[in-house]
Order: structure tokens, then C-alpha cells, then sequence
């Protein structure tokens, strides 16, 4: 392994432990709606706690622009950290200074304190070495257990790896574990299955895929792009026609590298983009003007899983069809399911994340049957496309 994690943490009790986790949740009058990265870093805390670090965490809620915003308090979250981790959460009203100082010498070993929000302060942010020396002055050990926010080169998730002794935590250290097994290392043959509305959103995905997977699906409305590019009719399809070029030079460099371009073969249109709709199921060559693709038909699912059952990696981002809408959701659950079973039996490493993705599988019931599903968003997409993610770069640093 080439960083630290806090196996590498002996004699602990005492010490100050800046914990930097996402604990930037959906919340609705008030109350957290989906607390999915809350619980994935209660092990970390747990485990600090229980050896007698004083467990100081450091996060952001919400975008307000280097001001204190009242309904972007992290006072609001505490309670449901409190409920999870179910210890004594305390709080203080600034991530630095007096109140944070105040705050942090009246801890016991094995208390667990909150801060307030660091985006509060602009030097977050720009990653401001005065603000970063600020918060470095509150702890001894910094864990990055935030790989969510890892993509950003801010002071809590890149500046205090440089001031003090940095060490992953268990949440950041199962996400780069099974990210190096979907595309670091992956046993071969890799499957990548690409789905969503646009293809304009996920160029550098496709053309970093490509170089790295055997065989790459491209389902959801991005297909219809491709399928228009080639020259058949998608009737009233979400199409980028303007990006034509753009997925023929995918195309391209997928055959240059041996990728197989893995399209749908049939879909399921309606006239309306609803629940219940009429539907029917129609070759991909044959939509009628007036209707639109709004899934892939049966035809497509069965290669979808052949391939699957091909692989012996499978990396997901993005649902193949308007999974929300019943009965719009088929393919996406299919697929899903197929490669849940092959998981469980061993034959499968399938690491899934990223925007609507998580919500996908655990729509089709089986978050927990993959290897990994990771509730990262714009972090997983950014190590899919091959780019540096600096909260990470610089914890490979301190090895």
C-alpha cells in the first residue's frame, strides 16, 4: 500500500486527531434524509475513539462561499452524527480560533467533537496557508476519511497532509482499495458500463475507458448520441446530435485500443415521459418518429449480461435507462441483479459509484451484494476519467 492508514497509528490516547470526513448530507426541514456518509465514517471515529484520541472532525456543508451561513451549520448535522455513532457528539461554533481552541482543551481521551463548517472561512477553499496552519494548530495527527472531497485541493482535505503526520481512514482506504482493483490493477476482462442523459458530461470518462476496459456499455440517453452518430433515426430521443463528431471519434479510439463499443441492440419507447406510460419494444433501427427511447429492450440486457458474465471486473457509473419511472427501470435492475449474483458467487469484482448511480443500485436491491458502491459523486467520476485527485496525491506522498 502506498499510503498510511491508521494501522500505521500506534499510542494514539492523548493525542489530537483531525478527522477530515463528508458529512455533506441531504437534509429537509431540518432532519438528514440520507445519512449513507455518515455511516461510512463511523468505523474511523469508532476506532480513534475507542484508543483514546481526542477525535476532532473537520468538515463542509453546503456552498457558502467563505461566509457563515445559518442553514449551513454544521450544528444541524450533529444530531444525527450523535445518533449513528451513538456517543456524545460535541460541537464548536468555528473551525479555528478561540471558540475551536476553547472547545478542543476541554475534550477527554475518546471524545468525539465537531467544527464547525471550514467553508465558513474563504481560506478553505484556496487552500490559504494561513487558514491551514490555523487548523493545523488544533490537532497532532491529520486522517483524510473523505475521499468524496478528495478531488479539491482545499486545506482540510489537501493543506494539513503537508503540516502534520497524514494517515488514511478506514472509508478512505476501502475506496482506493477497490478503486485500484475496478481499474488500478483489475483483473481482466474489464467491463465499464456508462449510462446517464449526456454524453457532454462524461467525455473524459469515455476516451480515459476506452485505453483501460476490454469491452465498454453505453446505455441511458448518451446511447442515442452514439446510436444518431452512425446515422439512425432516434425519433424524440434525449440526443446530443451536436456531439455526433465527438462520439465518433470515441468510437474511434476505442477500436485504435481494442475496446468493443457495446450499444443497445433494442429499446423501449413511449410518446410520454411517465410512470405507467404505454411502451413498447422496438429495434434500436426502427423508433417511431414521435416516440422516445426511454430504456433498452430485452435483446440489449441479454448482451449487456453476457458481457458481464464475460468479465471478471465490472465498473458502473450511470443507469441505463429512466431507472426512477417504473417500468422504465427494467434494464438498470436487470443488469444490476446479474451482476450482484456473479459477485456473491466470487467470479465478479464490481465497483459502482457516481452521481445517480447509487441510487440505482439500491433501487435494484443490491448496494450491498457489490464489491464496492461508492457514494464519492464528482471524486469517483474524476479518478474514472484519469485525472489527479490531490486530497489522495498527497496522502501517496507521506508513505
Amino acid at each position: 500500500m502506498t499510503f498510511k492508514t491508521l494501522d500505521d497509528l500506534t499510542d494514539i490516547a492523548g493525542k489530537r486527531v483531525l478527522v477530515r470526513v463528508d458529512l455533506n448530507v441531504p437534509v429537509k426541514d431540518g432532519k438528514v434524509t440520507d445519512a449513507t456518509r455518515i455511516e461510512r465514517v463511523v468505523p474511523t471515529i469508532r476506532e480513534l475513539s475507542e484508543k483514546g484520541a481526542k477525535v476532532i472532525l473537520l468538515a463542509h456543508f453546503g456552498r457558502p462561499k467563505g461566509e457563515p451561513v445559518a442553514d449551513m451549520s454544521l450544528s444541524l448535522i450533529a444530531p444525527a452524527v450523535e445518533d449513528i455513532l451513538d456517543q456524545r457528539v460535541h460541537f464548536a461554533a468555528d473551525s479555528i480560533g478561540e471558540k475551536a481552541a476553547a472547545a478542543i482543551a476541554g475534550m477527554s481521551n475518546g471524545d468525539v467533537l465537531l467544527l464547525e463548517n471550514t467553508r465558513f472561512h474563504k481560506g478553505e477553499e484556496k487552500n490559504d496557508a494561513e487558514f491551514t496552519k490555523a487548523l493545523a494548530a488544533n490537532g497532532d495527527i491529520y486522517v483524510n476519511d473523505a475521499f468524496s472531497a478528495a478531488h479539491r485541493a482545499h486545506s482540510s482535505t489537501e493543506g494539513l497532509a503537508r503540516l502534520l503526520p497524514a494517515y488514511a481512514g478506514r472509508t478512505m482506504q476501502a475506496e482506493l482499495e477497490a478503486l485500484e482493483k475496478g481499474l488500478g490493477n483489475p483483473k481482466r476482462p474489464v467491463v465499464a458500463i456508462v449510462g446517464g442523459a449526456k454524453v457532454s458530461t462524461k467525455i473524459d470518462l469515455l476516451m480515459n475507458l476506452v485505453k483501460k476496459v476490454d469491452a465498454l456499455v453505453i446505455g441511458g440517453g448518451m446511447a442515442n448520441t452514439f446510436i444518431a452518430a452512425r446515422g439512425t433515426n432516434v425519433g424524440k430521443s434525449l440526443c446530443e446530435h451536436d456531439l455526433a463528431e465527438t462520439a465518433k471519434q470515441i468510437m474511434i479510439e476505442a477500436a485504435t485500443a481494442g475496446c468493443a463499443i457495446v450499444l443497445p441492440v433494442d429499446g423501449v419507447v413511449a410518446r410520454e415521459f411517465k410512470a405507467g406510460a404505454d411502451n413498447e419494444v422496438v429495434d434500436i433501427e426502427a423508433i417511431p418518429a414521435d416516440a422516445m427511447v426511454l430504456d433498452v429492450g430485452p435483446k440489449s440486457i441479454a448482451t449487456v449480461n453476457d458481457w458481464v458474465s464475460k468479465a471478471e471486473t465490472l465498473v458502473w457509473n450511470g443507469p441505463l435507462g429512466a431507472f426512477e419511472i417504473a417500468p422504465f427501470d427494467k434494464a438498470t435492475v436487470a443488469v444490476a441483479k446479474h451482476a450482484a449474483a456473479r459477485t456473491k458467487s466470487g467470479a465478479l469484482v464490481s465497483v459502482a459509484g457516481g452521481g445517480d448511480t447509487v441510487s440505482a443500485m439500491n433501487h435494484a436491491g443490491v448496494a450491498d451484494d457489490l464489491t464496492y458502491v461508492s457514494t464519492a459523486g464528482g471524486a469517483f467520476l474524476e479518478w474514472m476519467e484519469g485525472k489527479p485527485l490531490p486530497g489522495v496525491d498527497i496522502l501517496h506522498q507521506q508513505k
